[in-house]
């Protein structure tokens, strides 16, 4: 067969025009490099430290030194940022640059201060400690911006849970039973935020450890303390799920001080709950009341009040809503004194 004349084979076209896109692909991403290089954002604004600690270098060029050291928290004037660089300014007045990855905008560190405060004035529903090192986010989701980063082992107290559905993978049908993550609301030293659950271990107080073995117990209170010789020894509230997902909880107990055994007994035990976070512990005198929060069998959102009398826990009512304070009315078996404090409680 005699050869073509003027053009090429099929085969030196293809490749040609591979190496024709290639090119073009090298060359968009030099330009972008050059302008975003020759082309920073100008911010003037502060930035703050995300990671727990961070070097600080005098050039990112491949030679670097290191000129300073921040840790998480830390506030620094932003100059320029660049895509991967920030180009900063110390608290003593020298420029230097910090990697962008590092570092949190004013906005993001402000709604983590509020998170912060706001978990302040909660009373913890349990405590643990991460099993690895994972990213502390400001809403229940893999995406939402990061607040903190916290090592393998490091203690958290826990405010909250909720049930997120995972997002679905790309080009991926929809599920008939789409996964859902739980997320936990957490605070530790100080940052708070959320993290997934599956990525806590709860470390349940030494007292009552072995009543957590066959069960899932997810939370503990205390309702009042005991004397014993020097001592004073915690009585519990404790929540626990049961064969369930959706519910926050769906069991409770309470455990109070045997001093002659140097042991807790279980003085209550209350099954078939449709429970959610938090339980609220007060105090009315020397009684201690908790109140849960559940859904009752017309789907309503109601509160159930309960009081401890020495070792004594009985059901006092239920109000509705979950947010109210207001206390049920006491039962006619119910002692004068002890309607007596509950109407105080409910003037206060």
């Amino acid at each position: 067969m005699k050869p073509r004349l003027g053009g090429s084979r099929p085969g030196e076209r293809a490749i040609k025009l591979k190496i024709i896109v290639v090119l073009l692909v090298i060359a968009a991403a030099t330009g972008y490099y050059v302008y975003t290089r020759r082309h920073p954002r100008s911010t003037g604004q502060a930035a703050y430290v995300l990671s727990r600690t961070v070097n600080v270098l005098d050039t990112t060029a491949e030679i670097h030194f290191t000129v300073a050291t921040l840790k998480a928290g830390d506030r620094v004037e932003v100059l320029e940022e660049f895509p991967h660089w920030m180009h900063i300014r110390l608290a003593n007045g020298r420029s230097a640059w910090v990697d962008t990855k590092d570092m949190l905008d004013p906005k993001t560190y402000e709604a983590g201060e509020r998170l912060l405060k706001d978990v302040s004035n909660l009373i913890p529903l349990s405590a643990g400690h991460v099993t690895d090192p994972v990213n502390l986010h400001l809403e229940p989701a893999r995406d939402a911006a990061l607040l903190a980063q916290l090592d393998a082992n490091q203690k958290v107290e826990i405010f909250g849970r909720r049930l997120i559905e995972r997002p679905p993978q790309p080009d991926a049908p929809p599920a008939k039973n789409p996964i859902r993550d739980a997320w936990y609301l957490v605070r530790s030293d100080s940052h708070a935020g959320w993290l997934l659950g599956r990525m806590v271990t709860l470390d349940v107080p030494a007292g009552i450890a072995r009543y957590a073995q066959d069960v899932n117990m997810v939370s503990w209170q205390v309702l009042t303390t005991v004397p014993d010789e020097d001592r004073e020894i915690p009585e519990y509230l404790t929540a626990d799920r049961i064969g369930t997902e959706d519910a926050d909880f769906n069991h409770i107990r309470v455990f109070t001080w045997w001093k002659k055994h140097q042991e807790y007994v279980t003085a209550y035990v209350e099954s078939g709950l449709d429970g959610y976070f938090p339980l609220r512990v007060t105090r009315v005198g020397n009684v201690p009341y908790f109140r849960l929060r559940l859904m009752d069998e017309n789907g309503q959102k109601i509160q159930k009040v309960y009081g401890m009398f020495d070792t004594i826990v009985r059901p006092i009512g239920t109000v509705e809503g979950w947010e109210s304070d207001a206390m049920p009315e006491p039962p006619p078996s119910e002692s004068r004194h002890k309607r007596r404090a509950r109407r105080r409680h409910r003037r206060r």
